[in-house]
């Protein structure tokens, strides 16, 4: 049982060693950890500290690409390093790794595909009061999206099993957070929460300089997300409302004239709206049918790709 920690970084040469110090290489249960950094264009020293603390695989970026294009990276480098789970967690050591035996535990048993460290459900040293209220409000909407009852869902400490993260497939540039858990819903897949401490940051976050730029980068990955697997519960209050309005007012009109032409264009307006939002329903639903397939094509392409190149490396002679 192979155990792969993704760590994606950008500039955190003061902290990436002390992160990489901590993760523990002994667990029960798992034969081998090996620690994998994902350095998005770092300027500073970050692949320096990285490769002195022990990393054992860098993957760097020419350039900074986004923190879900490094934890995509990460995710599919894990997978052809043969890992059986993967953890993803922060170089800025706010995440105490030796919690990671805990967040592996449930997968290691069979009870979950994707553990999820809760800061909520666990201790937090330190969190602005906005960004307290902000991730309750994120997840708050993640959990009725996705329809599971989850406490954090913007935590970047988290473990995938093998297959879960094969089934994962990461669109959006700017986070993955919300993304992934709703894909693992509509996937079916089992998700856990554990609690973690969370630890205060000694500087200002890289991924989320502003609630604002936050807030306009993820709020369309989560409404996107969501009317792609969700597009009936979507569209068809867009339709219904206006077409019931239309004819309600035409009714009324004509019971107390004996003629609606002088709401004519109102009526038309509004029975033509619900027409189009019953129009977009359906091609929203054809599209999102087409995903599903494309989603399935993508895993069993994963799974040829990773999965072969280990049954190879089993037989004896391959190296």
């Amino acid at each position: 049982m192979k155990l792969v920690v993704t760590i994606p970084a950008y500039n955190e040469e003061r902290t990436i060693a002390k992160v990489i110090g901590e993760i523990p290489r002994s667990i029960p249960g798992i034969d081998s950890v090996e620690v994998l950094v994902i350095n998005d264009g770092s300027s500073d020293a970050t692949v320096a500290r990285a490769t002195e603390a022990g990393a054992d695989h860098v993957v760097s970026f020419k350039r900074n690409m986004g923190l879900a294009t490094a934890f995509r990276a990460g995710l599919e480098t894990a997978l052809a390093l043969g890992a059986d789970i993967i953890v993803n967690t922060d170089a800025d050591f706010q995440y105490d790794q030796a919690q990671i035996p805990d967040l592996v535990k449930p997968i290691l048993e069979g009870k979950a595909d994707l553990v999820l460290g809760s800061r909520f459900a666990g201790r937090i040293e330190s969190m602005p009061i906005s960004k307290r209220v902000a991730n309750k409000f994120v997840s708050f909407i993640v959990r009725r999206f996705s329809g599971l009852p989850i406490s954090d869902a913007q935590t970047g400490f988290r473990a995938f099993a093998r297959d879960a993260a094969m089934q994962l497939h990461i669109t959006a540039p700017y986070t993955y957070v919300q993304e992934t858990i709703m894909q693992a819903a509509r996937r079916r897949l089992v998700v856990r929460e554990i609690p973690i401490t969370f630890r205060k940051r000694a500087d200002k976050s890289r991924l989320i300089g502003s609630l604002r730029k936050y807030a306009f980068n993820a709020g369309p990955v989560m409404v996107r997300t969501y009317v792609d697997y969700h597009p009936a519960k979507v569209f068809l209050p867009l339709a219904a409302a206006p077409t019931l309005a239309g004819t309600l007012l035409a009714i009324v009109s004509y019971a107390a004239s004996g003629q609606v032409s002088p709401h004519v264009p109102v009526v038309s307006g509004l029975i033509a709206s619900g027409f189009l939002a019953a129009v977009a329903g359906i091609l929203a639903g054809m599209l999102g049918t087409q995903r599903r397939f494309q989603e399935e094509c993508l895993y069993r392409l994963k799974k040829l790709q990773y999965d072969s190149g280990r049954e190879q490396a089993k037989v004896p002679g391959n190296r």
